[in-house]
């Protein structure tokens, strides 16, 4: 925000609907942490672990986003988040698992259209740390 004090209202939208909708999946991470077990890729160990480690994450850094003084960085760390779990939206797609045990797969073709939206989420956090205070 070199230029101006406050951010533009669609960057304060961007940057509470980030920090909210992180603060919430994150939650689930724990409150029903099977579906995101079931998409770990089967090469990385302790599928659990890593479900709440992910959540934690996405907790703090969905709450850092929506603080100032730290949106900058908390917004590169919710990059690294993103890239972070995109083996497990590429697991997903490629072996057509199902979020829920026992019920079909989502088709294919919405499998795959998870894949790019990673990149906007990508795109939305550097938007969100490069219009942040340095």
């Amino acid at each position: 925000m070199s230029t101006q004090e406050r951010p533009s209202r669609a960057l304060q939208f961007s940057i509470v609907a980030t920090g909210l909708s992180m603060i919430a999946v994150g939650v689930l991470h724990f409150v029903s942490p099977a579906p995101f077990e079931r998409i770990v890729p089967p090469w990385l160990p302790a599928a659990k672990l890593l479900v709440y480690l992910s959540g934690v994450a996405e907790i703090a850094l969905g709450a850092a986003v929506l603080w100032a003084p730290i949106r900058r960085w908390a917004a590169f760390g919710l990059v690294a988040l993103y890239i972070a779990v995109f083996p497990a939206n590429i697991h997903m797609a490629i072996n057509r698992v199902s979020l829920v045990e026992g019920a079909p797969p989502p088709p294919v073709w919405a499998l795959y259209a998870r894949l790019p939206m990673q990149a906007l989420m990508i795109a939305n956090a550097l938007w969100i740390a490069r219009r942040s205070k340095r």
